[in-house]
Parts: C-alpha cells; sequence; structure tokens
C-alpha cells in the first residue's frame, strides 16, 4: 500500500522568523493528518538550518527545493545533495517547472540531478509536466514519457523505482488554474503503466491543489498526494490540504 505524501514548496518566500512559526503552526496542528499521511515541507536553502530545528524529533520530513548536479569543485552559487543531507533533508525537488521553464533546465541536466540526489541517500520528487501548447497539441503524454526516460537513460531503469513522481501540469502553476480530477488521473494513471514498478510509486500532483479541491483530487486511485506551492504558506490550508489524503 502506498503511503499519501502532501509536500510543500515554500518557494522564494518566508524570513528565518516567518519560516520557524509557519513549521510550528504545521506541528501544531498535525492532529488533524492522518498518522500515515507523509508531511514534507522544503523550505529555500538558506533557511534549512531554521526548520530543521523545528522538525527535529517529528514526523514532519525536511525536504531541498533544487540540488546541484554535482558533488563538489568550483560550481558557483551551486547545493550539493550531500550538503543537504547533513542539514537533515530527506527530500528534494528535481526538475520543477520553474526550474525547466524559467532557467532552461533540459531534461538531461534534470536526469543528472536526480542522479546526484539519489548518490547522497535522499529520494528525489521528480516533476514532469506539460505546458498548456503541449496539451492543446495532444502531446501531454508524449512529453510526460519523454521526461520520464530521461531519468532512465541517466540513472537506469531501476531509479524511478526509489523517487516520488510529480505530476504538475505547466498552465496549472500558479495560474489558479487546476486540471479536473479525471485529467490529472488520467496521466497519473499513463504515468504509473510507464513506470517499470509503477505500482509501489508514489505519484503526487501538483497544480494549484486547494483545500477546496484537495480531497477531490486525493479520491482517484493513482493520485497519492500533493506538491503543493502556495498553499503551503498558509499553515491552515497545507493541514487541510494534508488532512484529505486518503488513510486506507
Amino acid at each position: 500500500m502506498r503511503t499519501p505524501i502532501v509536500a510543500g514548496n515554500w518557494k522564494l518566500n518566508g524570513t528565518r522568523a516567518s519560516v520557524r512559526s509557519l513549521a510550528q503552526s504545521i506541528l501544531d496542528g498535525l492532529s488533524s493528518v492522518h498518522a500515515d499521511t507523509q508531511v514534507v515541507v522544503c523550505p529555500s536553502f538558506v533557511h534549512l538550518g531554521d526548520v530543521a530545528a523545528v522538525l527535529d524529533g517529528t514526523r514532519v520530513a525536511l525536504g531541498a527545493q533544487d540540488a546541484a548536479d554535482q558533488e563538489q569543485g568550483a560550481f558557483t552559487g551551486e547545493v550539493a545533495a550531500a550538503m543537504l543531507a547533513e542539514y537533515g533533508c530527506r527530500y528534494a525537488i528535481v526538475g520543477h517547472s520553474e526550474r525547466r521553464h524559467v532557467y532552461g533546465e533540459s531534461d538531461a541536466f534534470s536526469a543528472a540531478k536526480f542522479a546526484a540526489v539519489r548518490a547522497a541517500g535522499l529520494t528525489p520528487i521528480y516533476c514532469v509536466g506539460e505546458t498548456l501548447e503541449d496539451r492543446e497539441n495532444g502531446a501531454t503524454h508524449a512529453v510526460v514519457e519523454r521526461q520520464l526516460r530521461a531519468v532512465e537513460q541517466h540513472d537506469g531503469v531501476a531509479g524511478l523505482d526509489e523517487a516520488v513522481i510529480a505530476y504538475e501540469p505547466v498552465w496549472a502553476i500558479g495560474t489558479g488554474r487546476t486540471a479536473t480530477p479525471e485529467q490529472a488521473q488520467d496521466v497519473h494513471r499513463f504515468i504509473r503503466e510507464t513506470l517499470r514498478n509503477g505500482a509501489s510509486v508514489n505519484i503526487l500532483y501538483g497544480g494549484s491543489v486547494k483545500p477546496d479541491n484537495a480531497a477531490a483530487l486525493f479520491a482517484m486511485p493513482d493520485i497519492d498526494g500533493g506538491l503543493i506551492g502556495g498553499a503551503s504558506l498558509q499553515a491552515d490550508d497545507f493541514l487541510a490540504i494534508c488532512a484529505a489524503t486518503r488513510s486506507e
């Protein structure tokens, strides 16, 4: 049985004081969330230490928003996955649509980061998804498969067995638009069928998940939770989304 996961991606937000307060508020309300649901928060790199101190010894896991494709060396501004592990990170987001489409990171580069995260003992949250143009052209499945195959080509077919996949339609990121539960389920099912051991891999939905649509999305048979952006910055909203996960 797959364990539901809800991960909050805090993106480029917060101060040291506000992220500590947010983390504590999530902990204070955690009794509303089923014990089997894995809750993850991903603050910015500079706030990892502050959030780690608040979460220490709790059931909430720490994640990072990105990681370098290199272990060490002359790579100014980069942060290696092993450095993240030292701060207590268990997860790292890889291939987020903003990295791909704002910063121009390729499938191959995302796959290299994926491999580096796994090599450091962290679990990648590997993001895949199509643009509005891709969807209108009927290319959704082809784009998602291409992104998955890039990891297999770099890290072997077993690599994705040890990851969390997040399907995030680019057209529904930060736009207020959301794929219908049926649209999301269609792609989640396709991902599961494409993976070698898809039945055991957690696949999350990321795309303007809110408290009022989370339950309908999470009720779909192949949606195992969510990668949450803006709503994760409000403890009450994030906790409501976490509480909407399946618990069977």
